[in-house]
């Protein structure tokens, strides 16, 4: 048999990083396209009261929320104590309801504002006098189609 002698020379081959960018770009555009971005930042407490008839909302994109609660304790010295409604990031008072219903339905495409539907995000303890005044603030606006958010629970 015949014996094969191995070379010595030059140690190590170099490891070949050609393909070390299309790696590294398709780990970001997967992040880029995975990750979600915080919408709203809450500045209210509101827990959701239980329901036992739920149905999930189709398309979230034609959903315009309205946050209602006690404000949370880094604004509880500005705005007290008291149940407060939030409007995207920032506490409006009932008359601004209307505004921020337009500005919203401006902001989708033409095909979809009728399909616009109102979430109303309340906290179990807020008093049904401010769910009142949304209301009416929201019939106003010719936003007729109202969602009330809960999470499943048992009847009682």
């Amino acid at each position: 048999m015949a014996k094969f002698k191995k070379k010595k020379k030059g140690g190590q081959q170099a490891i070949n990083t050609a393909s070390l960018p299309d790696i590294v770009f398709m780990l970001l555009f997967f992040f880029m396209v995975s990750t979600t971005m915080k919408e709203v930042t809450m500045k209210v407490q509101a827990r959701k009261p239980s329901a036992t008839e739920i149905e999930k909302l189709e398309k979230k994109s034609l959903v315009t929320y309205i946050y209602v609660g006690v404000p949370m304790r880094q604004y509880q010295s500005v705005f007290g104590t008291e149940p407060r409604i939030q409007l995207n990031d920032a506490f409006a008072s009932v008359d601004d309801i209307q505004s921020y219903i337009a500005q919203e339905r401006e902001a989708m495409a033409e095909q979809d504002r009728p399909k616009m539907t109102v979430s109303i995000k309340a906290d179990k303890e807020c008093p049904m006098g401010i769910i009142t005044d949304i209301k009416q603030s929201l019939r106003k606006a010719q936003a007729l189609k109202i969602n009330y958010s809960a999470v499943k629970g048992s009847k009682e």
